[in-house]
């Protein structure tokens, strides 16, 4: 039996009851699982510091010196603060304790003994203290050994049991000491050689111990770019299969349906980044194998009109499209566009979402069946198995993020074949997190917006200016212009941020008494919420007071203005849909951010960002670095939720890209994925994909 697959309990120092914690807090079963928990920094403990040369914003230091005395200070009946006075010559700082820590204090360390102590300093009544600091018998420990320290994360239940860093980190010395022989290679000489990285035995050893920085980098990298490549080998290796399993449906043809839409419906001339994205489908849907494209582009970009194009090609060879949305108000929206777009044409566009019942769901599905329905628009009751198709050709996913991997699967087996698909997104994905979230879908970008529309223009307003704000609202409401103000609704404070709404739509009621208001939030019923929707977008209201329901769907071309208070409590990306919103007219549109005076420097950077560009990539990526892949919208339920260690999407994106293209070298040479040359990948892969990680694609 591999060593690494040994239970973790039978190393020294764990034991049943440390098994136990360690299994459910951290995941850690094995001596293989202990390896791979990284430390997440580490700490020069070569260096030692004077007393002197202390500072309260320095991070973790070490000085060498005695205890001159203690001090005890009553906090209240039962708990009380401890000070050792401690000093090297140089100066005094104050080593603190509260609870038991005092106590043990008191009893282990000895006053005029030489002792290296560690910790981080602060300042507390213009004095240094270090609280809580490890402290050594100086004549015992030999500081120049010492190197760098390792530091692991640890949960609040383990520092109760008493698993603290220090005790992950003499556990991981136990192992690394039991591990007499090197741990097993998982890259063939040939990619370590060419991309001069360290094996993997000696980066593992040496992530947990490095002896310089210089070192703890080299293993970071190899072990960041071995977990980035097998991810990458995962995806080029699905999606080879699926090319060589699924044959497409070929549409050789584009007949009378497509041309009648082009030459006498088009609302307006296409822009060239639209045209090279129509040629793109229209490749893949005549090349004899299943389409599988993702189609990004920002709000307002044109993606419905190439959708519905790329749906009259599916037509024209005699099949049926059907497009699906995350939300009854997006599935209408799209339903009301295509209609529009589609005119007189005789094109039978249908509904099936949760408020289609009765008589009218069975002539849909009595549609589907004949085919006499060409193009459904619908939400997740499109996947219900009653819903049967005649011949389903062509598939769009709309904002595909919030539909799971087995709710998709089932549309492909409502067909003979796999239909075409199209993914769409409005939230820019940056290029590195694509390769990795969709690494198995040929990408289109529509990056131009339609002839005629203006950037919208964005300014950042403190709350205490909200007079000129209010000013600046009624002048383009007089022009004849509508504004929606939007308010924060996050789970954790609903009551709260719903009486914040309340207020703020009696504040604005009071402020614009000559104008009539709409108010919108999901708690409303449904009938409520639909009316209100429909007085604002008829433009009998002027102002639509609402929370984050009108991120997505909504579409009222004269609406001009979008201000968010509180924007400092919404994300990036959320902030940069809410403004897509507006500016889908002609005329100059506004978003304004409202904020407190006092922000954090993060927050500054977001306000600032969205100040600065429209441009849903930038500010995708900037949103990445500030919060990581895990906190982007999406990314969590987007069917490849990827364990990544130690990699950072968000920061490798040059190892994501060499990782990439070592991966597609390995494809390309053996698609089969059976050549003797590889099978350490192969079977490494094997092994990874039966582990916890969750290695399902987006297909």
């Amino acid at each position: 039996m591999d060593i690494l697959q040994q239970d973790i309990m039978y190393l020294p120092g764990v034991g049943p009851n440390r098994k136990k914690i360690l299994s459910e807090e951290l995941g850690i079963q094995t001596y293989g699982d202990l390896l791979e928990y990284y430390p997440y920094k580490h700490v020069d403990r070569s260096r030692v510091y004077t007393v002197h040369e202390l500072t309260g914003d320095m991070p973790f230091v070490q000085v060498v010196g005695t205890i001159l005395s203690f001090e005890t200070f009553k906090m209240s009946a039962r708990k009380e603060r401890v000070v050792g006075h401690f000093s090297d010559g140089t100066g005094i700082i104050d080593l603190v304790w509260f609870g038991a820590g005092g106590k043990y204090a008191k009893q282990n360390y000895r006053i005029g003994t030489e002792y290296l102590v560690f910790g981080k300093p602060t300042v507390f009544n213009n004095r240094i203290q270090v609280s809580h600091p490890d402290i050594d018998e100086a004549s015992k420990v030999d500081t120049s050994a010492m190197g760098m320290q390792p530091y692991y994360n640890t949960t609040e239940k383990m520092k109760k049991r008493g698993l603290t860093s220090r005790s992950v980190e003499r556990i991981v010395k136990t192992l690394l000491e039991k591990l007499t022989s090197p741990v097993g290679e998982t890259m063939p000489d040939f990619i370590t050689a060419k991309l001069h990285l360290m094996g993997r035995d000696e980066a593992l050893r040496t992530l947990h111990y490095p002896r310089n920085a210089r070192e703890l980098e080299r293993a970071r990298a190899r072990l960041k770019f071995e977990e980035l490549f097998f991810v990458q080998l995962n995806i080029l290796r699905y999606a080879r299969d699926q090319r060589r399993k699924y044959r497409g449906y070929v549409f050789s043809h584009v007949g009378e349906a497509f041309n009648d839409f082009y030459h006498n419906h088009l609302p307006f001339p296409l822009t060239e980044a639209q045209k090279r994205v129509v040629r793109e489908i229209r490749r893949d849907m005549g090349g004899g194998r299943q389409m599988n494209r993702l189609l990004q582009g920002d709000v307002g970009s044109g993606k419905t009109l190439v959708a519905l194009m790329s749906m009259l090609i599916a037509i024209d060879n005699g099949y049926q499209a059907c497009i699906m949305a995350p939300t009854e108000i997006l599935a209408e929206q799209h339903l009301q566009t295509i209609r529009q777009f589609l005119g007189d044409m005789p094109i039978r566009v249908a509904l099936l979402t949760g408020i289609v019942k009765g008589k009218r769901r069975k002539e849909v599905n009595e549609g589907l069946l004949d085919g006499t329905i060409q193009i459904l628009v619908g939400t997740h009751a499109v996947i219900e198995d009653t819903v049967q198709f005649a011949r389903l050709g062509f598939v769009v996913v709309d904002e595909q993020h919030r539909f799971g991997v087995a709710q998709r699967a089932k549309l492909w087996s409502k067909s003979a074949n796999p239909p075409h698909v199209l993914v769409m997104t409005a939230t820019p994905i940056p290029r590195t997190l694509a390769m990795t979230l969709y690494g198995d879908l040929d990408v289109s970008v529509i990056d131009e917006l339609p002839p005629g529309r203006k950037p919208v223009a964005t300014h950042h307003f403190f709350d205490s200016r909200v007079t000129s704000l209010y000013n600046g609202i009624r002048q383009q409401i007089n022009q004849g212009r509508q504004v929606y103000c939007v308010f924060p609704l996050i789970e954790e404070s609903e009551k709260i941020d719903l009486k914040n709404l309340e207020q703020g739509y009696e504040t604005l009621c009071q402020a614009f008494p000559e104008f009539r208001l709409s108010k919108v939030h999901g708690k409303m019923k449904p009938a409520d919420k639909e009316e209100e929707m429909r007085r604002f977008v008829s433009g009998e209201t002027q102002i639509l007071v609402a929370t984050t329901v009108i991120e997505v769907g909504v579409n009222v071309p004269n609406a001009s203005v979008m201000v968010i208070f509180d924007a400092q409590r919404f994300g990036l990306s959320q902030l940069h849909q809410l403004r897509g919103r507006v500016g889908r007219g002609a005329d100059q549109s506004f978003c304004l951010l409202v904020t407190p005076y006092k922000l954090s420097e993060e927050t500054r950077k977001r306000i600032d960002i969205m100040c600065d560009t429209n441009d849903g990539f930038r500010i995708a990526e900037a949103d990445l670095k500030l919060r990581g892949p895990g906190d982007l919208e999406g990314t969590q339920q987007s069917g490849m939720a990827f364990d990544l260690k130690i990699a950072d999407i968000a920061r490798d994106g040059q190892l994501v890209q060499m990782a990439r293209d070592e991966a597609q070298l390995i494809i390309d040479d053996d698609p089969a994925c059976t050549s003797e040359k590889y099978q350490i990948l192969w079977n490494r892969l094997r092994q990874l994909r039966k582990t916890n990680i969750n290695w399902g694609v987006i297909s």
